[in-house]
């Protein structure tokens, strides 16, 4: 991390703790309501620091000793999710204002050891930890570990390896978590230890059959039972990781990551008889709308305990089309309904990723106070991770409205727009100027600041429907990253349309992207041999397909929904020669970009591509490059 974006953590931290500073004054002075608001921030885990790369996927419990222990993922070399990766512990003694040193609760020694789910027994006192663990590099099985410790974290037993949670059949993938297990407090199985975890089997036809399954333990985490499974080759929704929350009348309501098979990202399941069985089918929850990435749920308060009503937490980004915008959201009425984004409280309206819940008690003035522990960072997702202490109150104040809402265009040189039914304004910046095009002139891009800026607006918004993206392109590099179109959004799991080549691994690549999944591209050659290549990528329902020209070299499954959902967050338009935030510029020259509100034909391509014939229908936007206003 840069020591700009270092100072950038600081500062927005600094400004959270002199907030909430002001308001405990305001609170042990006596002039302010006893339910004043108030939230503190902390970095926990930053990246390039304690020796790690990178840290990711948090969880976190309250030890019965009131201190609070945040596990995350210590990756040594880079971000990725296969690699030398550590499973790591920092504690807070006094609710999560402060944080010690790093501790090392399972060392990889080269290979992954992750997807905490620890989990705490109220009655002893241990802390009971699964991970899964695998190989660092190439290929082998995922298998669940479990430690236990009986000093509130301090010293942890050797792993082992939980044969007994895992079936045969299990072989494409397993995961526990990741996020906080649960104890229960009601009913005939009050005191059972339950936890969850996502599986995968490969059906008839070699495609991956997803399941979640629960397991429960009786006697504080000595033995295992597997208990619940759901999924199978026949379930039209693709369930993933899980998180788990008792509710008032015993029952165990369990909450899924959907990969977008079915509308929208999430799923529940719920079990009676203390997670030994599921009583139906998972079903979706579209209310919950957020990207495809895990989330956290937490018993916040519960008339059964005393308290005014009961109040059920749901942690996870808002914006269904990019890991941003970490919210709370709650469900007064046992997550039978909840709240919409809206209605919940934005943490931060920043890039936001994996998250977990924790309760730290009961304050007799400021009433129930609880921790979130997220991934985040200023300018990028995986930054820090990042823990906020807040009281009920805070989960209550305004939002007001997203900050980041893309700023009216600078005024600039523009190129015209020959899409007969449409006038987009085309801004040509860096001082890009006219050069030989593959069809009269094209535009030259010097891959230092040129490239060329359409802002959004409804004639590019391609939605949910079918579309045809295409230009020429001629470059020679043998280096760098080279955008050829970025369109809406930018990072992991996006609602975005790229294409991008990579001279150096001898590559083009692209991505389809809505929120709920991605057509992850990749072809075969850079085409950087100084000559010019036609390039159109097309969606229908179903495919994706990139053609070169007129040759097919991708063919994949589309995802489900649309490229610019999200766009109430703030969405960028479509940038030629770099991503929609300024890097991997192109270097060489682009001409004839048009972009299509349905897929041509071959024919229709054959004749544009050979003739470069002015095909109508659906043309939302045809750039030929001929001038630039101004003149240069």
């Amino acid at each position: 991390m840069t020591g700009r974006r270092h100072s950038q953590i600081r500062r927005r931290l600094w400004s959270t703790v002199v907030i909430a500073a002001m308001a405990a004054t305001l609170l042990t002075s006596g002039t302010a309501h006893a339910a004043e608001p108030y939230h503190e921030e902390q970095a926990v885990y930053t990246a390039n620091a304690d020796g790690y790369s990178c840290f990711r996927i948090p969880a976190i419990v309250k030890a019965t000793n009131g201190d609070l222990l945040a596990f995350a993922e210590g990756r040594i070399n880079n971000c990725d999710d296969r690699g030398d990766i550590d499973l790591v512990l920092k504690r807070s003694h006094d609710g999560g204002r402060t944080w010690g040193p790093l501790q090392v609760v399972s060392r990889g020694n080269g290979d992954t050891h992750g997807n905490p789910m620890p989990i705490v027994d109220e009655r002893t006192g241990r802390v009971v930890l699964f991970t899964t663990h695998n190989p660092g590099t190439g290929s082998g099985g995922r298998v669940p570990y479990l430690q236990v410790s009986d000093d509130h974290g301090a010293t942890w037993s050797t792993p082992r390896e939980m044969t007994e949670l895992i079936l045969p059949e299990w072989t494409h993938w397993y995961a526990t978590g990741p996020v906080h297990a649960i104890q229960l407090n009601r009913g005939p199985h009050a005191g059972r230890l339950v936890m969850s975890a996502n599986h995968e089997s490969v059906g008839p036809d070699r495609q991956p059959v997803a399941g979640i399954h629960l397991a429960y333990s009786d006697d504080g985490g000595d033995t295992w039972q597997l208990g619940a499974s759901a999924g199978g080759a026949d379930d039209t929704i693709f369930v993933n990781e899980s998180t788990l929350v008792e509710l008032t009348d015993g029952r165990i309501y369990v909450n899924v990551r959907e990969a977008g098979t079915a509308e929208g990202t999430r799923a529940y399941a719920i079990s009676s008889d203390g997670g030994e069985a599921f009583d139906a089918p998972f079903q979706m929850v579209p209310e919950l709308t957020m990207p495809v990435v895990q989330g956290a749920l937490l018993r916040l308060t519960a008339t059964d305990q005393g308290d005014a009503r009961n109040r059920i937490l749901f942690s996870g980004p808002a914006n269904p089309g990019k890991r941003e915008a970490l919210t709370i959201r709650s469900s007064y009425d046992e997550a039978r309904t909840w709240q919409n984004w809206q209605e919940g409280k934005v943490i931060s309206w920043g890039p936001g990723g994996y998250s977990d819940l924790v309760k730290i008690g009961t304050d007799p003035v400021t009433g129930p106070v609880a921790g979130l522990l997220y991934e985040g960072g200023v300018t990028a997702l995986y930054e820090v991770i990042q823990f906020v202490r807040f009281n009920e109150a805070y989960l209550d104040t305004p939002n007001g409205s997203p900050p980041d809402l893309p700023p009216p265009p600078a005024p600039g040189p523009t190129t015209p727009d020959a899409a007969p039914r449409y006038d987009n304004t085309a801004y040509v910046r860096g001082g890009a100027t006219l050069a030989e095009g593959r069809y009269g002139t094209g535009i030259a891009l010097d891959g230092v600041d040129d490239h060329v800026e359409m802002p959004f607006n409804p004639d590019i918004d391609l939605g949910n429907g079918d579309f045809t993206i295409m230009s020429w392109f001629r470059y020679s590099e043998t280096t760098g990253s080279h955008v050829i179109w970025w369109c809406y959004q930018v990072g992991t799991g996006a609602a975005q349309i790229w294409l991008r080549a990579e001279p150096a691994s001898n590559r083009i690549r692209g991505v389809v992207g809505t929120g709920q999944g991605d057509a992850n591209i990749t072809i075969a050659g850079a085409y950087n041999d100084g000559r010019w290549h036609h390039v159109a990528m097309q969606r229908t329902s179903a495919r994706v397909t990139v053609l070169i020209d007129g040759a097919t070299v991708a063919d994949l499954a589309a995802p489900r929904g649309s490229v610019t959902t999200g766009k109430e967050f703030g969405i960028r338009g479509i940038h030629l020669g770099q991503r929609v935030d300024g890097v991997n510029r192109f270097r060489g020259t682009l001409d004839e970009f048009r972009i299509y509100g349905r897929a041509l034909t071959l024919d229709e391509l054959r004749e544009i591509r050979e003739h470069n014939v002015p095909i109508a229908g659906q043309l939302r936007l045809r750039l030929p490059f001929a001038t630039i206003n101004p003149q240069r």
